[in-house]
């Protein structure tokens, strides 16, 4: 059996993902990302490999690194964007999918993917963390909460109180005064909520979305934003199989294991 992989480094976590020759997922991790990215690719790849019984990047038959630090993926064969590689790994999990909002550590994207899994259109806000995942890390730091419970507190609220500020560091300071006047919580969380959502509308139109879109990148997970978007910008969300956060390290080993096919 010939394997085939794909390395995605991004500013918080890095993942990596090893596809049979057949187009399977046999192994696939996700770590927290170091300071050095070099670091971080080559202990994401020692995990996948020893999942598979290899012993070194080298036994696989083709790899590419894609993500914030793709190129410093040293042993991968070549790099390709995050952009191409979340089309394609949203493509090949579900080909339905035309439209794709990937919400990264530090930027968010939206993304029209085309019949074949290459892009079709995108745009990128990198220009500012808010909406992004060092945003909701921040958010959820002010209500002394786990990512995880977070994502949740908003479901259940009556009321939306309004998050006014646009930046990362006005906008968590804004949220620690709601907090301190002991206004309800999970109001104050669908503000946060509501306030991304409406962030994202830009880059679902940008993307061609018209009657659903699909949420890549760590914060697909985050319930709370998946209920505003579908409030927002009505828009079905379609829930990806697969791990959404993996969809990079997904597609670029996709991309791998057509490359490496047609070399031989």
């Amino acid at each position: 059996m010939k394997y085939y992989g794909g390395c995605d480094v991004g500013s918080t976590y890095t993942k990596a993902v090893i596809l049979d020759e057949n187009g399977k997922m046999v192994a696939d991790t996700t770590i927290k990302s170091k300071i050095n990215s070099e670091q971080s690719a080559k202990l994401a790849m020692k995990e996948v490999l020893d999942e598979v019984g290899l012993k070194d990047s080298k036994d696989l038959e083709y790899l590419i690194g894609t993500g914030y630090g793709r190129n410093k993926v040293p042993f991968a064969d070549e790099n390709i964007s995050e952009i191409s590689c979340h089309a394609m790994g949203v493509h090949i999990t579900d080909p339905s999918v035309k439209a794709i909002i990937d919400i990264g550590g530090q930027d968010v994207k939206g993304i029209a993917v085309d019949t074949d899994g290459t892009v079709k259109n995108f745009a990128m806000n990198d220009k500012c963390a808010a909406g992004t995942g060092r945003f909701y890390e921040a958010m959820a730091r002010s209500f002394e909460m786990s990512m995880s419970e977070f994502s949740k507190l908003s479901l259940n609220a009556k009321n939306v109180i309004p998050i006014t500020a646009q930046c990362t560091v006005f906008a968590e300071s804004e949220v620690i005064t709601l907090v301190g006047e002991d206004k309800p919580m999970d109001e104050i969380a669908a503000g946060i909520q509501m306030a991304v959502a409406k962030r994202c509308f830009v880059m679902a139109k940008k993307a061609g979305a018209t009657d659903s879109i699909t949420l890549t990148g760590g914060c697909a997970k985050n319930d709370g934003l998946k209920d505003a978007i579908e409030h927002v910008l009505k828009l079905k969300v379609i829930n990806l199989k697969t791990d959404p956060q993996l969809m990079g390290a997904l597609g670029a080993a996709e991309f791998a294991r057509q490359k490496g096919q047609a070399k031989n």
